[in-house]
This record gives C-alpha cells, sequence and structure tokens, in this order.
C-alpha cells in the first residue's frame, strides 16, 4: 500500500527538524575526509552517529565499511539504502568554516553529505520501526572513487545482511551544481556511464631527432592514434549509443633532439550501454594496433574495466517521482532528459537487485546552479539545506516498498 500524503508530510518535517544534528555529522565528517578503501576515522563517526538506534552493526573485513540492519516490527522484505563515505585527493578551496583538515584531502564530491543524509534516514525509520513489515539494510561503503567498494561490500555479503536479498536498493548522490537546491533528478534505464581506463604505449625505436628516418619515432604515431580514436567513435558506433573516449595524458621522451623508444597515452572511456561497453575493447585495440603497423611499428594496449552502467529499473523511477512530488510538490522533480557521463559504483548494486539511484541538488545559497562549481572542483560547496530532501526521499522510499510485501 502506497504512501499516503499525512506519513510523507511527516517525513519531510521530521528531516527539517533534523537538520541542525545532521548538519553537524556533515560538516564534522567533511573536517576528516578520507580516500580508498581505508576510512577510520570515518567509520568512527559513523559508528558512533548510529549507535543509540538499535541497529545490528557489522564493520567490513577487507574494506572500512560499515553495514546496519533495521528491524522492523513485523516480518517483511529487505530494502538497502546506501551512503558512499570517501573523499577525494583535492586541495580544499571553498572557505567553509568546517574545511578539510587533512591536507590534500576533500570531500569535493559530497560524500560527507550521503553519509550524514543515511544516518539522518535511519533515524526517520527506526522512530517509524513500528509501521515497518521488514528490514532496512544500511550500507556505509569506502571506496566509490575508483575502488569499487561497492563490488567488495557485496562480495561480503552485504545484499544478504539482514538475512535475506534485499528486493530493493535506492541511492542518492547530491550535486553542488545544474539542480537547485533540494530538487531531484532522475531517469529509467541507463542513467551513468560505465567508465574504463586503457593505456597505450606505442613502441618504436630510438634515435637521434636529426635523423628521424634512421629511427622509428613513436611520437607522431602516438599523435595519430589520438585522432583515429576520434574518428572511431564517432564512424563505428551509434550516435545515439555514444562512446566517449578521452586522452588525458601522452608521455614521451626526454630531450627535444632525441627520438624515444616509446610513447605512451592514458585515456577515458565512456560508455552508455553493456552492449556497447562489450564492444569498445576489441575495436580499439584494433584500431590501436593498426594504425602502429602502418607505421611498421606495434603498440599495445592495456584495457582495464572500470564502473558499468548504472541502470535505474523503471517502477523504482516511477516510486521516486511519486513519492517526491507527494512530499516536496511537482518543483520538486525533474525527470532528466539524457545520461550522465560519470560512473558510480552504485552500478554494482543495481546489476543485483532493481532500485534507484537520484541525483538531489545541493547549489548554495545565493549562487547560480549553471555557474557553480561542479563536484569534484576544490571549490565545490554544498548546501545543507539538501540534507532535509535526501533522507527524506530515501526514508520514503524504504517505507512505500516495504509497503507491498
Amino acid at each position: 500500500m502506497a504512501l499516503d500524503d499525512r506519513t510523507l508530510t511527516a517525513l519531510r518535517d521530521d528531516a527539517t527538524r533534523e537538520l541542525p544534528r545532521t548538519a553537524a555529522l556533515r560538516h564534522a565528517l567533511h573536517r576528516v575526509p578520507e580516500t580508498g578503501l581505508d576510512l577510520p576515522a570515518t567509520q568512527r563517526l559513523v559508528l558512533d552517529a548510529l549507535a543509540d538506534l538499535d541497529l545490528e552493526v557489522t564493520t567490513g573485513r577487507s574494506l572500512s565499511s560499515v553495514t546496519a540492519v533495521l528491524r522492523g516490527a513485523r516480518p517483511g522484505p529487505t530494502v538497502l539504502l546506501r551512503g558512499d563515505m570517501d573523499g577525494l585527493p583535492v586541495t580544499e578551496d571553498t572557505g567553509e568554516d568546517f574545511t578539510s583538515q587533512h591536507a590534500g584531502v576533500m570531500h569535493a564530491c559530497g560524500h560527507d553529505l550521503h553519509v550524514a543524509g543515511l544516518v539522518a534516514a535511519a533515524r526517520l525509520l527506526a522512530a517509524r520501526r513500528d509501521e515497518i513489515a521488514g528490514s532496512v539494510v544500511l550500507m556505509f561503503q569506502p571506496g566509490e572513487e575508483g575502488h569499487h567498494g561497492a563490488r567488495l561490500m557485496i562480495e561480503e555479503g552485504v545484499l544478504d545482511a539482514s538475512g535475506e536479498r534485499a528486493v530493493a536498493a535506492y541511492g542518492v548522490h547530491v550535486m553542488s551544481a545544474g539542480i537547485p537546491t533540494g530538487v531531484v533528478a532522475c531517469r529509467p534505464g541507463t542513467f551513468m556511464a560505465a567508465s574504463d581506463t586503457v593505456r597505450v604505449t606505442v613502441h618504436g625505436r630510438g634515435g637521434h631527432g636529426s635523423k628521424p628516418y634512421l629511427a622509428a619515432d613513436p611520437v607522431p604515431v602516438a599523435a595519430e592514434v589520438v585522432l583515429a580514436l576520434q574518428a572511431m567513435v564517432t564512424r563505428q558506433f551509434d550516435v545515439f549509443d555514444p562512446v566517449v573516449v578521452t586522452v588525458g595524458r601522452i608521455a614521451a621522451g626526454t630531450k627535444d633532439n632525441v627520438i624515444p623508444d616509446d610513447a605512451h597515452l592514458d585515456a577515458t572511456v565512456r560508455t552508455f550501454s553493456e552492449a556497447t561497453h562489450a564492444a569498445v575493447p576489441e575495436r580499439l585495440a584494433r584500431v590501436v594496433e593498426h594504425v602502429a603497423a602502418a607505421h611498421g611499428m606495434t603498440a599495445t594496449v592495456d584495457y582495464r574495466r572500470g564502473y558499468p552502467v548504472t541502470v535505474n529499473h523503471a517502477p523504482e523511477v516511477d516510486r521516486a517521482r511519486r513519492l517526491t512530488r507527494q512530499m516536496m510538490g511537482e518543483a520538486g522533480w525533474v525527470d532528466a532528459r539524457d545520461p550522465v557521463p560519470g560512473a558510480e559504483d552504485f552500478s554494482y548494486v543495481l546489476q543485483e537487485v532493481p532500485g534507484a539511484f537520484v541525483f538531489v541538488g545541493a547549489t548554495p545559497p545565493g549562487e547560480d546552479p549553471a555557474a557553480a562549481a561542479y563536484n569534484h572542483s576544490p571549490r565545490a560547496r554544498f548546501a545543507d539545506e539538501a540534507l532535509v530532501t535526501g533522507p527524506a526521499v530515501l526514508a520514503a522510499l524504504a517505507l512505500d516498498r516495504l509497503a507491498e510485501g
């Protein structure tokens, strides 16, 4: 049975009353950002914040994750809610009075809001324990920023933490720009791209820069490879199922008049469907190797899979849209027109169970969403007010899905 307006209004109002405590936790997390899979200070703050909620709490074996199970008053299915915990190797330049105390590390992607928001959602749900038939798994995950933390938590059993497999999973990501504060944006199907990395080495033969005909210069071949890859993505793939290849690093040589033996390219590859994700490695390698061969050289391609495509399940997006509009009004929801080229390891969770991953606007007060510093910027700032919408939506999604039985 769907949640009624009274329940949804109460969730929103309770999240508003909780905001000072939620924001205080967010600020504490923001001061001590950590990167990767080992986040001891962050884990300690999470454990302390959950201590009074009567949850079944466990910590990870291979990473500093926290998994907490909230049992309802009656038996029923299990729903999972996720918040990622890690920061980025970015030097903060925001001027916030709770700025990072860890040199060279910053919560530049808003994961401090994700953690604080998930704790707030747990409080909203714990206050309604008597109304819940089922369980809610709270997934506090390290290592989202390139370390496959979600996959590792799945391997350690987070989807079955309650004793049975979760029937649905939901996650929130705050945005420091692009969306007004508190507005939720989402779309069914592909929502975020798959992200892979590739390193190309063109093998030549070094020599004197004045006599390139006596050597085999890999540098112009590497430059030709960069251009050939751009032609590949526009000529071998459907424009409505795109591929993005960006070469972010080229390295070769030691001096202007020395032809090096090798030239190196590092690139990121973004795809938006499983079929294209599967096809890219072979086609990319073929282009690279054949360009090199045309110049009498060889090339090696080290193609590494990153995160898969993040695919939202249409019925769960419908649920999120309905609940958000009931709680926040029609203007509180935006149907995202296009997928986002960024990648997200909640994709691993959505490969296993149906669910939805949504964006919540957190543009700072007084700033234009179109001009504010974007996530990952050293100047990215996030509005605490987003910590009303995020927790309320997560709690509503859990309650609504559990009410279905």
